[in-house]
């Protein structure tokens, strides 16, 4: 068995337990929540499947060096002292990112420059030459991580980042609406329910479908990372091409989706978009999207869960906020009987107009702005009688959460923190990049075509599933990919969604 090591897997504020509880499924060992991270430990294979398999994470980190430093000169010291010949060479490139938490490290870009200039100057004196930088497209990424421990020292970590880019870009998005949801978030949302495609899934406000697509990979059980294009780890020396072609070619925990996935918004050209991203993702026999306002919504005729992210009067808004807020409670008294629905929002005042009471509230940060995921269960009549014929309105996992002191006081303290470190990371995850200084052109590149239904795929023709690099076939409007084996083009799967 190959020896495990650390890993870290880097997640959002509040989303912490659902990724730790991701990683125990998984098979992670040592599984420990810490701020915006999750450690654990594994071997390779579980690297690998980390990055391909996890909903809610955004990066998987492998720390190689924990060291003190009261001085940037400590940390160069102390990152020379790394034989760099193990991950480098004169003819590959790497990049820094940063994270800095400290009263003597003030700026983040600073320490980068500070370990770009050690790893530089140990192969000009060892070779005479030296490695390039490259922010867009780097064969090895590394990521430093410092905070202080005791007044004029500080922990460092520094890591090999396996991901590369942020792992929310799944690779199927093909347009966006104004303050999109990031993917993560979405999922995490979704996982924070318990639904996993036991009854049908409703979005009233779509937006450009991630509710609707990140559910329906979770019912499917299938792996997010299908539609992603490259990982960093790829590019290592040790990278092992033939493990993450088994991982990427196992379905066998892909499941059945008996039921269905409804979104509806009002603006036709979110609709559109939202239609162009579930046919982008082959998931079109999953996924119904129509216009409609939710003023207009009416009583499901199945069994459904609804869970809605409105406009919280920041990035977007509408005339009448709380008038809207109004509307989603009246909706839900009146047409949502016998069903639960789950908003996520970000003022009081907006919750206050829903005039329902909640189950639950799970603090949740949507990038800088500290919001509230709200569970509302929804039952014909009065709660005594709801209660006498055996409804229950908390069950005693939620009555545990909400029972937790300073639940939401840790996290504002936390934030706070964040706010006087900005400069660090760009953290408004409706717009993520992990560190400013990383931030490139790739945005514009063709997404790769991801898979298509599982309907409509061959599933005899394992030869058709031996590569992760999918191109567009402009002629034929279906998806291939590349066989690195052996260079050719295969069909993944037929496009019957065209």
């Amino acid at each position: 068995m190959e020896n495990e090591f650390e890993l870290i897997a880097k997640t959002f504020m509040g989303l912490e337990p659902v990724l730790a509880k991701e990683l125990a499924q998984l098979g992670a060992n040592n599984v420990k929540i810490g701020r915006r991270m999750v450690s654990f430990t594994g071997n390779k294979e579980m690297m690998y499947r980390a990055n391909f398999s996890l909903h809610t994470a955004i990066k998987i980190l492998k720390p190689i060096a924990h060291f003190k430093a009261q001085s940037a000169d400590d940390v160069y010291e102390e990152i020379k002292k790394i034989d760099w010949t193990e991950y480098l060479d004169n003819d590959r490139t790497f990049a820094v990112d940063s994270v800095v938490f400290s009263e003597e490290f003030r700026h983040s870009k600073f320490v980068s420059y500070k370990v770009k200039d050690a790893i530089v100057d140990q192969f000009r004196e060892k070779t005479g030459s030296r490695p390039n930088i490259s922010v867009a497209n780097p064969d090895l990424r590394l990521h430093i991580h410092i905070a202080d421990v005791a007044t004029g020292k500080s922990e460092c970590t520094l890591c090999l980042d396996s991901s590369g880019e942020s792992l929310h870009r799944r690779g199927y998005r093909q347009e966006s609406v104004e303050a999109p949801l990031n993917e993560v978030l979405a999922a995490g949302m979704i996982l924070m329910t318990g639904w996993n495609g036991e009854t049908d899934f409703i979005d009233p406000m779509c937006g450009s479908g991630t509710l609707l697509i990140e559910a329906a990979l979770i019912a499917r059980n299938m792996a997010p990372g299908l539609f992603r294009k490259e990982y960093a780890f790829e590019k290592w020396p040790d990278f092992d091409a033939d493990l993450f072609d088994q991982i990427y070619n196992d379905d066998s925990k892909e499941r059945e989706f008996k039921h269905h996935i409804y979104g509806y918004d009002v603006d036709i050209k979110a609709v559109n978009t939202a239609r162009l991203n579930v046919k982008a993702a082959g998931l079109t026999a999953d996924i119904t999207v129509e216009e409609q306002d939710f003023k207009n919504f009416t009583q499901p005729k199945e069994k459904s869960i609804l869970v809605c992210n409105p406009p919280y009067g920041e990035r977007i808004s509408t005339p009448d906020l709380l008038g809207t807020y109004r509307m989603i409670g009246e909706r839900l008294k009146h047409q949502f009987l016998n069903n639960d629905a789950w908003i996520l929002s970000y003022r009081e005042e907006c919750f206050e107009q829903i005039g329902l009471k909640p189950s639950i509230k799970i603090p949740v940060y949507n990038g800088s702005l500290e919001c509230e995921f709200r569970k509302y269960q929804i039952f014909d009549g009065k709660l005594k009688d709801f209660r006498s014929e055996g409804g229950v309105v908390k069950t005693d996992d939620e009555k545990r959460q909400m029972a937790e002191k300073h639940r939401f006081k840790k996290n504002r303290e936390f934030k706070q923190r964040l706010d006087e470190q900005e400069e660090n990371e760009n953290s408004d995850i409706r717009s993520f990049t992990f560190h400013r200084h990383e931030i490139d052109s790739r945005d514009s590149r063709k997404p790769r075509s991801p898979r298509n239904s599982r309907d409509s795929r061959d599933r005899d023709s394992r030869d058709a599933r031996k590569s992760r690099d999918f191109r567009d076939n402009k002629n034929r409007g279906g998806h291939e990919r590349f066989d690195r084996s052996g260079g050719k083009r295969n069909k993944r799967f037929n496009n019957d969604d065209e």
